[in-house]
């Protein structure tokens, strides 16, 4: 058990909304918040299932009501000076956060259980989070506050989450106030103390490069060697300490730094076993909030000597995250304790090993660094850490291409039985798969069928989902394509359709398809896939590759006008455009991003857009093109695209999966982006997402959280249109559709 005094993400005032009260829930995934007075006083709590519950009995929803109509008043709560086994005793299969109150009834803690997730500043260290790679700045600036900056600056383009520094007060610290002169100390002792006496910041100097840290994004720490120099951290307010190898048995100075309440980053070297184990027990006893570093404190370090299994013991005895600090030569333990469950990664830094001083020898230089940083991030990606073989994004695509499926071999009318002779096994593999044939025989036919016709899963259930009249407070439509878009739309009332098209239907000839003026709107979702592996890309540093997108896009907006004659409802029908941006190794920097959007605007000055309006698409970290997954860069932070709408007088088509994956990806909020984005959007995309890449789910299947978004929606934006994008949601007569639709329906 911890306890946290960072009790801001787990509160709201007792008069803000359930609506807010929500989003403070999905965003510190605790499942609770507690709702207090003005004065801090506990007013009561509100978990998820108190919401549910609440929800059921209301015949009309309103989530703009006070959290406090919601909230749990008879709750348990602890005091601030209750000793360690009578906290403990709060918890149970039930709880695992239980508040802590001052004298006057104050929130001023929460307890929690166990001790594998801590937040410094923005940044959440625990199981599922990439690790937090600390740059070991030290005192490797060699004295110098201008160098400091430099390695700061480094350290941010490396890809460091942290750099950290030291501070030592050399009158207190040492017993002879750190006189390298001192005749009666050691070689090594006064190598050392000269090396500190002249490479150490001045206090003020330190500071200001802390500050420098906040200006330029990275998290700054620091390890105090002293009472005093934690006093004087103290002062400046850090949101976190390391505590170095030295100070490992260092109770006083540990109690003192656990006093603080702020997260501790522990190194384990120097120490035996019955030390390391003592310590442990005294940062459980004060309920600290710490992360165990495993680490050998030779420079270098043999490889023979740093046992990386270690790190295992200690999550186990410490019952704790983990992490590794390296003092050895190069980068592949480092990744190797990553691979390991390492959440927490330092490294020594510098920018030139021959300058004077011990550290810097066995410190990486920027490119080394940087090499480490990409290194654990794809070692993270490439872990995963799902218990179950599933298929991804890209293998469901090629499955869908390369696989085979169960067809009808002969027609056959509703409520036959279904034989092994009529069925065969051929691609693509869109429907049920071989491996299922045994389900299909001997069962009656769901549904007529024609030679050819796929078999799908609502074939193995007794109930199929199929259109009917919905009832939305918005236009609402579905995707389709010239082949099929009178099949799936007769059926049901729609506002319109969206035309999803392949470059191949820019050449088809629509009296083929359509006969005559319908009473409907239309929109149009542009090709991202042209002839000859051509992917559309406004903004492509190639020109001659640029000029072609530009050319492919005209095309679309011709086909677009032509497609007018037939609905004639629609004056300036909406063109979905994939507008381009993506990279094939890296993710782009923002400086670059800036260069895109404005190449970008230059491909859209050169198309004749009379009568049509192009929205470009809110896009997800990780698209799936032919030919693989890639970096996209465009329309994903949330403020970069509504200022593209604000100064150009564009509006965008805000994909919900697309934009889920961003946020999941980037560690955004969902709900501040669909707050920022949601006044510039012309048209929507709902679909649900999952993780970084899992796009185009049905409604329910992934992370979306429907109720909320609904409700934002709503008040943000109750006439703009919407379809449901569900993947593949055409099959089996739009079956994936109506699903959503029916999904929708409670929330629109």
């Amino acid at each position: 058990m911890i306890i946290d005094h960072d009790i801001t993400k787990y509160i709201v005032f007792y008069e803000e909304t359930i609506l807010h009260a929500l989003g403070k829930i999905s965003e510190n995934e605790s499942r609770i918040i507690f709702s207090v007075k003005e004065n801090g006083i506990l007013e009561g709590a509100m978990s998820d299932g108190d919401f549910r519950r609440w929800l059921v009995e209301q015949k009309e929803i309103n989530l703009n009501l006070p959290v406090s109509k919601v909230s749990r008043k008879n709750l348990m709560s602890a005091r601030i000076d209750e000793d360690h086994e009578s906290l403990l005793g709060y918890f149970s299969e039930r709880v695992d956060c239980v508040p802590i109150l001052d004298h006057h009834g104050r929130l001023v803690a929460i307890g929690r259980r166990g001790n594998t997730d801590i937040r410094i500043e923005s940044r959440q260290i625990d199981e599922k989070s990439p690790a937090f790679i600390i740059a070991e700045i030290g005192n490797n600036h060699n004295g110098s506050l201008e160098l400091a900056k430099k390695l700061i600056d480094e350290a941010v383009k490396a890809g460091a989450d942290c750099a950290k520094f030291q501070m030592r007060n050399m009158d207190t610290l040492y017993q002879n106030r750190g006189n390298a002169a001192d005749p009666s100390a050691d070689l090594g002792s006064q190598y050392t103390m000269d090396l500190l006496s002249r490479f150490q910041l001045k206090n003020d100097e330190l500071f200001n490069a802390f500050d420098y840290c906040h200006e330029k994004g990275i998290i700054p720490l620091c390890t105090p060697f002293d009472r005093e120099s934690l006093k004087s951290l103290e002062t400046y307010g850090l949101k976190g300490y390391k505590v170095s190898s030295a100070d490992f048995t260092n109770h006083d100075l540990l109690r003192e730094v656990i006093g603080t309440g702020k997260p501790l980053i522990c190194s384990t070297g120097m120490s035996t076993e019955q030390e390391v184990l003592q310590t442990i027990e005294l940062l459980k006893g004060h309920h600290s909030l710490y992360i165990l570093m495993h680490c050998n404190s030779t420079y270098p370090a043999p490889l023979k000597d740093i046992n990386l299994e270690y790190m295992e013991h200690l999550r186990e005895v410490g019952n704790c995250l983990v992490g590794y600090s390296g003092h050895e030569r190069g980068i592949n333990v480092a990744l190797g304790a990553v691979a390991r469950g390492a959440k927490v990664i330092e490294k020594h830094f510098t920018l030139d090993r021959s300058m004077e001083g011990n550290d810097h020898r066995v410190s990486l230089l920027p490119n080394e660094f940087a090499c480490m940083v990409k290194g654990i991030r794809e070692i993270e990606e490439s872990l995963g850490g799902k218990k179950e073989r599933k298929i991804s994004q890209g293998e469901l695509m090629n499955r869908e291409i390369l696989g085979k499926s169960l067809y009808i071999k002969r027609t056959i009318k509703k409520g036959d039985i279904v034989s092994r002779d009529d069925i065969e096994v051929m691609g693509p593999g869109q429907g049920i798969p071989p491996s299922q044939i045994d389900q299909l025989i001997g069962v009656p036919a769901s549904r007529n069928m024609t030679k050819g016709d796929m078999f799908f899963d609502s074939d193995l259930k007794d109930k199929k989902i199929g259109p009917r009249k919905y009832s939305f407070n918005r236009p609402v439509g579905i995707p389709v394509r010239y082949h099929d878009w009178n099949k799936l739309s007769s059926p049901v009332d729609l506002d319109f359709v969206e035309f999803h098209l392949s470059y191949k239907d820019l050449e088809e000839n629509m009296s083929n398809f359509f006969k005559e003026p319908l009473d409907m709107e239309f929109t149009v979702h542009c090709p991202e896939l042209f002839s000859n592996d051509h992917v559309l890309d406004l903004c492509s540093e190639d020109s001659e590759y640029r000029e072609r997108s530009i050319r492919e896009v005209q095309k679309v907006i011709n086909v677009t006008r032509q497609l007018k004659k037939y609905f004639p409802k629609t004056k300036n029908p909406l063109i979905v455009v994939n507008a381009g941006g993506h990279s094939q190794d890296a993710p782009l920097g923002v400086s670059e991003r800036k260069i895109r959007y404005d190449l970008i605007l230059d491909s859209l000055s050169k198309l004749d857009q009379e009568e049509i309006e192009l929205i470009p698409q809110t896009m997800p970290p990780f698209p799936w093109h032919f030919g693989g997954q890639r970096f996209h860069n465009l329309f994903m932070d949330p403020d970069e695209t509504a200022e593209f709408c604000r100064q150009n007088g564009y509006r965008v088509c805000l994909d919900i999966s697309h934009s889920k994956l961003a946020c999941n990806h980037h560690k955004w909020s969902f709900k501040n982006f669909v707050e920022v984005v949601a006044p510039h959007s012309a048209l929507y995309h709902i679909v649900d997402a999952n993780g970084v890449d899992g796009e185009g789910l049905q409604i329910g299947e992934g992370d979306v959280d429907f109720v909320l978004l609904g409700e934002q929606l709503n008040e943000l934006s109750p006439n703009i249109g919407f379809i449901p994008e569900i993947w593949q949601g055409h099959k089996n007569d739009g079956e994936g559709f109506w699903i959503a639709l029916d999904k929708l329906e409670q929330w629109f």
